[in-house]
């Protein structure tokens, strides 16, 4: 049987300042395809391009990655602040929409800093652009030099940086075997107050919001606040997290409700199975 299939969602990108593009960083890619044992298949995040029903016929399974841009505050009714940007509305767009669709259909979904911050949006919550102006909130943003640019080793910037407690008995606490992990921090935005069928099973030392479950999802519907796609060759977390949206990607496959028949083979109104 071939590799089922996951979606992994692009952000727009500006190439040399003129070339509109789509782009999705490489370790997302290499994750699904050598973790999750799935064909990543990367699609435009925008509505203009991507159509929503069209996708979810086309996988099995979606991932929903981190970004350089920020979820725009009017999706969750506060002001946009210049010194917040970039966003990506057009990936807004898309991605809000596509989570409820997702969780709807029993869809695997594994968001993913971003996509993290989009699943809570998508159901109500609400997220703050600079986590660290908090009371007692540490600096979750990627590590820079005394001159303000980022540290130039990948090794620094994705370097373990505090715990994350897990809910006891939880999703991830049983999927990981642990109630205790540590991970990487790379964001500047994250979770204020979650959303309704948002369900917080790790929290990091200072309070701040790592890892989401959406209750009542018939199929997997996990996220977490860190880069969980840089390391899996390394890192037993990040690798046991892959593997399980893997094993949910795959058994959709096996159900064959990822995907619709071809039309010439479908009769007697069968079509309703493509539900």
């Amino acid at each position: 049987m071939a590799r089922p299939v996951v979606g992994v969602i692009g952000n727009t990108h500006v190439v040399e300042g003129r070339f509109p593009a789509q782009r999705v960083g490489e370790n997302n890619l290499r994750a699904v395809a050598e973790f999750a044992g799935a064909l990543p298949l990367m699609f435009a995040g925008t509505p203009r391009i991507t159509d929503l029903a069209e996708l979810l016929d086309a996988v099995d399974g979606v991932l929903l990655t981190g970004a350089r841009a920020n979820v725009h505050p009017a999706r969750f009714r506060a002001e946009a602040h210049p010194r917040h940007e970039p966003y990506d509305e057009e990936r807004d767009a898309l991605a809000l929409p596509l989570i409820e669709a997702c969780v709807a259909r029993g869809i695997p979904l594994f968001g993913i800093c971003r996509g993290f911050q989009e699943m809570n949006v998508a159901f109500g919550g609400s997220l703050h652009p600079e986590i660290r102006e908090l009371p007692g909130r540490m600096n979750h943003r990627m590590p820079r030099l005394d001159t303000g640019e980022i540290h130039p080793d990948p090794e620094v910037v994705f370097a373990e940086r505090h715990d994350v407690r897990l809910v006891p008995g939880g999703a991830f606490a049983r999927l990981l075997g642990r109630e205790t992990i540590r991970v990487n921090s790379l964001h500047g935005q994250g979770i204020l107050e979650p959303g309704g069928r948002v369900v917080v099973e790790g929290v990091a030392e200072d309070g701040t919001f790592e890892a989401i479950r959406i209750a009542g999802a018939p199929g997997f519907a996990l996220g977490v606040q860190w880069h969980a796609e840089h390391d899996p060759q390394v890192s037993a977390v990040n690798r046991a997290l892959f593997r399980a949206f893997g094993d949910a990607v795959a058994r959709r496959r096996g159900e064959g409700c990822g995907r619709s028949r071809p039309a010439e083979a479908r009769s007697h109104g069968d079509a309703a199975a493509d539900r």
